[in-house]
């Protein structure tokens, strides 16, 4: 075994003893105000709308017609809207003359698995993908452990060596890759696993992206929050989970909207207001249950339950 590699079991054990450190001087110190929560904004991932099949320009629409302050786009849907003989320079000005900004994009390039040449690969998807959202004015870009879901267990430290590589092609682009925590796969499911490839990069434009869902999938404790910097989080995935499908089999298409799980969402949200958070909270959902109803009122649904947790999270607060 190389020296540099770390076991999960070595991994999770001084993360314990770390975080078990970074609680008790939390506790020996004051508290901050939670505020008011208006330091959030809030952003639609179009995956809530995907099953409409509206394309890029409606999806733009509907997220401002809803209220929302940005829109998460999935790069496939950049690169179906200019296949069909669309310009990003039209969907940048849409965009822009209806008050909104790109904060984050969905996409999944192969980037951390151990295969030279499918990283080399992947790596040149990203710099396409990248130039792509630098067109319309977008700021971030989803950095989730595709291809690395099921398999051997990765190094973490030639993780977060790739994942420098990619935060490297963003200093050329102006779009920041954001390490995506995925709670069914075997790499990055955990919480502290994500945070230690954020950290290990070495970039100091390294950053987050959690996902309710993908947290308690994955098994994590939503208390790490409190842990984490406010600079680390920048785009925050909300939504809600039900009881039933257990943790073990609950899927993607089983999240609800934000209240209308058992998440534990007033807690999540307190915590990361505590730690002076201005993260874009970016509604995800992949419920058929929402593409069977009209976007605009889906969209709008999704934006008041959001606020409401918010403003549940300010009131406990």
């Amino acid at each position: 075994m190389s020296q540099r590699y770390i076991s999960r079991r070595d991994f999770v054990g001084a993360a314990g003893a770390l975080l078990a450190g970074g609680r008790v001087s939390a506790a020996a110190g004051a508290q901050p105000s939670i505020g008011d929560g208006n330091r959030f904004r809030y952003c639609l991932n179009t995956s809530t709308i995907r099953g409409q099949k509206l394309g890029l320009a409606r999806e733009v629409d509907v997220a401002a017609e809803a209220g929302y302050d940005a829109i998460e786009p999935w790069v496939s849907s950049l690169q179906e809207h200019t296949r069909s003989g669309g310009t990003l320079r039209d969907i940048r000005k849409r965009i822009e003359d209806r008050g909104l900004s790109v904060e984050s994009a969905i996409s999944f390039p192969r980037w951390i698995v151990d295969d030279d040449a499918v990283r080399a690969e992947a790596v040149e998807q990203v710099k396409r993908e990248m130039d792509l959202l630098a067109q319309i004015g977008g700021k971030r870009i989803a950095a989730p452990p595709a291809g690395a879901t099921d398999g051997a267990e990765l190094d973490l430290l030639k993780a977060a060596e790739r994942y420098r590589a990619l935060l490297e092609l963003g200093d050329q682009t102006g779009v920041v890759p954001q390490v995506e925590v995925w709670g069914p796969s075997k790499n990055l499911h955990r919480l502290g696993q994500s945070m230690f490839v954020v950290i290990e990069s070495g970039h100091p434009k390294a950053c987050l992206l959690p996902d309710v869902y993908h947290i308690y999938k994955g098994g994590s404790d939503f208390h790490g929050f409190k842990t984490i910097s406010s600079r680390t989080i920048q785009v925050f995935h909300l939504n809600d989970y039900p009881a039933n499908p257990p943790r073990a089999t609950i899927r993607d298409g089983d999240r609800v909207m934000p209240g209308d799980g058992i998440a534990p969402l007033t807690q999540i949200l307190r915590d990361l207001c505590n730690n002076g958070s201005e993260a874009v909270l970016s509604l995800e959902l992949f419920s058929q249950v929402y593409w069977d109803k009209d976007p605009l009122a889906v969209a709008r649904e999704g934006l008041a339950k959001m606020k409401a947790a918010v403003r549940a999270a300010v009131s406990h607060g």
